[in-house]
């Protein structure tokens, strides 16, 4: 064989290896002022037909009573709530490419409740081993943890 029948072989062994679907950067995670976890991305390589996508975190939040003057009662009446949260999306791709976030819904006190006058806050929440999964096309991205404190010293 000649070096020039080689040539469409070679052509395709240096395709670039981001062809095809490929996260631009890191998703990143944020938390909104409800406490929801929320992942921003921008994924390019796509198609023009939608792409579904999975988000899953370990999520550890902290609610508390207080009192009507904003003061969080010594008292042990606090809870921890530790969850695994999975949320799903569907985007439309635009030119090949999706710019979007995907937020999910804001932690659950559970049974957790205050005594008469006082009120049920979130203190804290915390999202580790954050996944964001195109199960569209098997992208996966592993996404730095997030903590966000809303009451310090409570």
């Amino acid at each position: 064989m000649k070096i020039y029948q080689l040539f469409p072989y070679l052509t395709l062994l240096s395709a670039p290896v981001w062809a095809g679907p490929h996260f631009l950067a890191t998703p990143v995670a944020s938390i909104t002022s409800t406490g929801a976890l929320q992942v921003c991305f921008d994924e390019a390589g796509l198609g023009n037909t939608d792409i579904n996508y999975q988000l899953t975190a370990d999520e550890t939040a902290e609610f508390g009573c207080f009192n009507n003057g904003g003061n969080h009662p010594k008292a042990s009446n606090k809870e921890t709530v530790s969850a695994t949260i999975s949320t799903a999306a569907t985007f439309q791709p635009k030119n090949g490419r999706v710019q979007a976030c995907v937020t999910g819904q804001p932690p659950s006190p559970g049974a957790f409740s205050c005594p008469p006058g006082q009120v049920r806050l979130l203190i804290s929440v915390t999202d580790t081993n954050i996944v964001l999964n195109d199960t569209t096309n098997v992208v996966v991205a592993s996404v730095p943890s997030v903590s966000q404190i809303f009451i310090k010293g409570a």
